[in-house]
């Protein structure tokens, strides 16, 4: 089983959202999500499972991660609710972190098993809406990511998004798993070290 965390945060204050949003839109940081997760087991919280179109990726098997055993899903037979880690702890899929902050922090910093060994780390460093609602960052995760991982690649440069693999200093990484990615975030992007 690999763990793979990806997000897009903002340049200079990690902001990955405000209120329940993103405040940015970007097509083809988007694009490169939905073909990196596809048909992927995926985990997220409620906020984020509630912002994904019709509540669904296509193909994907999703984990949402909420304190409410009640909370339903928009598809019984492929999505799930799970209140924390220990639901995966068994699990031999391919995991993928798709946020929100709180998700994030709980992978980076949780049970060793279910840490990430690759983080595509996606930085936005053009403008901001002006959005309602709390600013939501991930500071505490690129912290631990800056002391704990390393990059290995080269930046995928798109649309204002310099995109980066970073693997865990001492964690095997399964080669596929990598080079599907990186494939990924290849496509249309010009390529900076």
């Amino acid at each position: 089983m690999t763990v793979v965390a990806m997000w897009c945060r903002h340049e200079g204050d990690n902001l990955i959202g405000i209120g329940g949003a993103i405040p940015w839109h970007i097509p083809s940081d988007a694009a490169h999500f939905l073909e990196v997760v596809q048909g992927q087991t995926v985990v997220c919280g409620r906020k984020t499972y509630e912002s994904l179109p019709a509540r669904t990726i296509e193909g994907c098997k999703i984990y949402v991660m909420t304190s409410d055993a009640a909370y339903e899903t928009a598809d019984a037979a492929h999505h799930f609710v799970i209140s924390g880690q220990k639901a995966l702890a068994d699990a031999e899929e391919d995991i993928y972190v798709a946020g929100g902050a709180e998700i994030y922090q709980l992978f980076m910093t949780g049970k060793e098993k279910l840490k990430p060994q690759i983080v595509v780390d996606c930085v936005y460093n053009g403008a901001v809406q002006e959005l309602e609602g709390a600013r939501i960052d991930i500071s505490g995760s690129v912290a631990v990511m800056a002391k704990n991982y390393r990059r290995i690649s080269p930046f995928y440069c798109q649309e204002g998004v310099s995109s980066a693999l970073w693997v865990r200093k001492g964690e095997f990484v399964e080669q596929s798993v990598l080079k599907r990615i990186a494939a990924i975030l290849e496509k249309g992007a010009e390529i900076k070290w």
